[in-house]
């Protein structure tokens, strides 16, 4: 496993970085896209809503193929990113559910370092924007886990309009702050304004540091997850009739004109070429709920199919990387974990090696193979696992593996596990062999739904249970509400959305019934 391909480097990242004056280490941004599917940019086939500015981090850079996220929903595949692992290493296997309901010990654990941590030990400023999602309780928030600077939430989505007071607040280094925009627009200004001080050019707090300390940029949108509020950028798109697809795509070109904003200040400041880029979706597109695209590849969020995992992944370093470039072996979102440390001349300690590995060298043909023998995903009983061209899929609750070879069937659509039984059997033996050294998962995603299924009210339980199963077999996407596509009677949904943030919980299910039962 190339999971030790890392320890080339023999000292703790938190050493002296004398053979790397700051002027040689690279700046380091990422941009974490959330809910995006595989076919929302330009570069991977998209045609109805432009995304230029991504598309510039291909164009000037290197696009991957075959980029997958650590896991098909938000949480867990944050987690992988941060510390560069599979988070199954540490049993960060479900999300959380709303931070009211979620488990004492939901989180990263403190004794896994991120990757913020690490470039932090080593000089450089780091800064977060937007949505965090791997830990709410004190010592484990962005502020306290590396980063200098924070400016966003903690949950997992909340509404993008200013002056609401019904979601997760904003904050600010943990305190929190009043927005006054479209919330991906305010995301794209403090982006900015970190880029702006950490190179001095700025001053306000947090006070002005050196111009030539590096720096450290996690920008993780909560765009283009829902709820699908009205935004500023849909009345451009009039070309797209759908009035759901316009409003999406709205969503994404304010996530494409706040990674514009961010590159043209890197440009200005004249630090383009020693910035490495990233730029993937932290899992694929829920296709029904958002009209997201994972075309041509078979599901969505939640699936282990490849449109749930697999997702748009492109890297950018002038000073480094051939422009234009097309990398097609699988690689994983935890590499870029790696790669920013090998970049920045960061060892890795030999008593936390890594899953990810150092991608520069394969991008640039300086090294042969794949950065990869295999990848593995895990969800409760759903199962994949990629070896070469061929994947093996254990999707859902119930049913058989499914074996499928993507060279020739990149959309899943035949199942050859009765045909290849011994491609069947190594790939499941691979996976059987990988798992001995994970840890089970640590919590279950709670929130209103399971609180009432588990302890429902004197009188009630028979009928909490059944509108819990109820709204459980219509969340398809498995975030613990549901949109209006998914609530059955689409006719009742004004009514049971009590505050109007387009989404029906189980509380305001059972509220709504309650009412008209005339009850309390």
């Amino acid at each position: 496993m190339k999971r030790f391909l890392a320890l080339i480097f023999v000292s703790s990242f938190c050493i002296s970085h004398s053979s790397f004056a700051a002027e040689q280490r690279p700046n380091i941004i990422i941009f974490l896209a959330d809910d995006l599917g595989y076919a929302d940019i330009g570069v991977n086939g998209c045609k109805d809503i432009p995304t230029p500015n991504i598309d510039s981090i291909a164009k000037n850079g290197v696009r991957f193929t075959d980029g997958y996220a650590t896991h098909c929903v938000c949480s867990p595949s944050r987690a992988g990113l941060m510390s560069g692992m599979y988070q199954h290493r540490f049993g960060f296997e479900a999300n959380s559910g709303p931070e009211k309901y979620a488990a004492d010990n939901f989180g990263l654990p403190r004794e896994i370092p991120t990757l913020a941590e690490k470039l932090k030990g080593a000089g450089y400023a780091t800064g977060m924007i937007g949505k965090w999602h791997i830990g709410f309780k004190e010592g484990l928030r962005p502020h306290e886990r590396g980063f200098d600077y924070h400016f966003g939430f903690l949950s997992g989505a909340r509404t993008y309009l200013p002056g609401k007071t019904d979601n997760d607040p904003i904050v600010r280094n943990g305190e929190p702050v009043t927005t006054t925009k479209y919330l991906t627009d305010e995301f794209a200004d403090e982006a900015v304004s970190f880029i702006e001080r950490r190179q001095g050019t700025k001053n306000e707090e947090p006070p002005t540091q050196n111009p030539a300390k590096p720096f450290f940029l996690y920008f993780a949108f909560n765009a283009v997850h829902s709820p699908m509020d009205e935004n500023p950028y849909s009345a451009a798109l009039t070309g797209i009739t759908d009035e759901k697809r316009r409003t999406y795509g709205g969503m994404l070109s304010g996530l494409d004109a706040a990674v514009g904003k961010v590159l043209a200040k890197v440009r200005e400041l004249g630090q383009e070429e020693n910035t490495l880029i990233f730029f993937y979706s932290d899992n694929g597109g829920p296709t029904t709920q958002t009209t997201s695209r994972n075309d041509p590849l078979r599901g969505q969020k939640a699936q282990f199919y490849e449109g749930g995992i697999r997702v748009p992944f492109l890297m950018q370093w002038k000073a480094k990387v051939k422009a234009g470039g097309t990398y097609t072996q699988p690689v994983m979102g935890f590499d870029c974990h790696a790669t920013a440390l090998a970049a920045s001349g960061i060892a890795i300690p030999e008593d936390k090696p890594l899953d990810g590995v150092n991608l520069l060298p394969f991008v640039n043909a300086k090294s042969p193979g794949a950065p990869h023998e295999f990848l593995c995903w895990r969800a409760g009983t759903q199962k994949a696992i990629r070896v070469g061209d061929w994947k093996l899929v254990q999707e859902g609750r119930s049913g058989s593996a499914e074996l499928f070879n993507l060279k020739t069937d990149l959309s899943e659509t035949t199942d050859l596990a009765a045909k290849e039984v011994a491609k069947f059997d190594e790939l499941a033996a691979k996976f059987a062999e990988w798992e001995k050294g994970m840890k089970p998962a640590q919590w279950k995603r709670q929130d209103a739904r399971t609180e009432t299924a588990t302890a429902p009210k004197k009188g009630t339980a028979k009928a909490g249970n059944r509108v819990a199963e109820a709204l459980k077999t219509a969340d398809k996407d498995n975030d613990g509400k549901l949109t209006r596509e998914e609530y059955p009677q689409k006719d009742l949904f004004d009514a049971v959305d009590a505050n109007k943030d387009g989404f029906a919980t189980l509380e305001e299910v059972q509220t709504y019934y309650r009412n008209r039962r005339g009850t309390k």
